[in-house]
């Protein structure tokens, strides 16, 4: 199985930056797609339609506000849009394809690089994805989170992190957040199981230096409950898979989907 996770920065430049050809090309079984920007139903036209994939899309109520989506070759048996919290709902930000064994879910938080309130939305967004993410430790089967996180976790995620830690996406809370996930309640770091590759970023900040010099942070992820851990074969960012600020994460499962 192999699960493609990208925050697009908006579908339609994505699109208009060969997204679509590239992901026809990869033969993925699930690709889940962050901050697409649009309605359900301009989602469902072209260019944004892939042959052979079940599609399905939870939209910000203002939809150049948020929105993910998820595409997948095998039928779920449930999708499940939202997490019961407004910050989550409102801006369309996690969407779940629920399948035999396995749910699968795509989610985006605020970054928290637009200013105080913004932050401040991002550290409220992460206590309540915590108090989610402990109660679904409790269920019997294993979960997959592609995550746009806006947040890097150890000093080889990012290039320059002594000038980073007082910057939205290396904070010390932003920091502690994710050890507590990758520490406490357990999940897994799918990229992390198969490399300990420094300076592999998936986002870097909109200037010519920063693509020119890899200043870049390991914004996003994909994240595991612990019995995934080893069905886990290969771990890649491609950089030369550039359609918004953020590379794609590509992550191959010795696993097969059913329902």
């Amino acid at each position: 199985m192999r699960i493609i996770s990208l925050n697009v920065n908006g579908v339609e430049a994505a699109a208009a930056r060969g997204l679509f050809d590239w992901l026809r090309t990869q033969d993925a079984d699930v690709i889940c797609l962050q901050d697409i920007r649009v309605t359900a139903p301009e989602l469902e036209q072209d260019p944004y339609w892939i042959d052979g994939y079940w599609q399905y899309c939870f939209e910000a109520e203002v939809p150049s506000q948020g929105g993910v989506a998820i595409y997948t070759k095998t039928a779920p048996k449930a999708i499940i849009m939202g997490l019961d919290f407004e910050l989550a709902d409102r801006y369309g930000r996690y969407i779940q394809a629920d399948f035999d064994k396995v749910s699968i879910g795509c989610l985006l938080l605020p970054s928290g690089r637009n200013g105080d309130a913004d932050l401040n939305q991002k550290f409220k967004f992460m206590n309540d994805f915590t108090g989610y993410l402990n109660k679904q430790r409790r269920k019997r089967r294993e979960f997959i989170y592609c995550g746009s996180l806006f947040s890097a976790h150890l000093k080889l995620d990012v290039k320059n992190w002594r000038d980073c830690q007082n910057e939205p996406g290396f904070m010390a809370p932003e920091r502690a957040w994710m050890d507590e996930i990758f520490g406490n309640l357990g999940y897994v770091d799918a990229l992390r199981e198969v490399t300990r590759e420094a300076e592999l970023y998936s986002w870097w900040p909109d200037s010519e230096q920063a693509e020119s010099l890899n200043l870049g942070l390991r914004f996003d992820y994909q994240i595991l409950t612990p019995g995934l851990r080893r069905f886990v074969t290969n771990a890649q960012i491609p950089r030369d898979a550039r359609f918004s600020q953020h590379a794609p994460v590509v992550i191959d499962y010795d696993w097969t989907l059913s329902i």
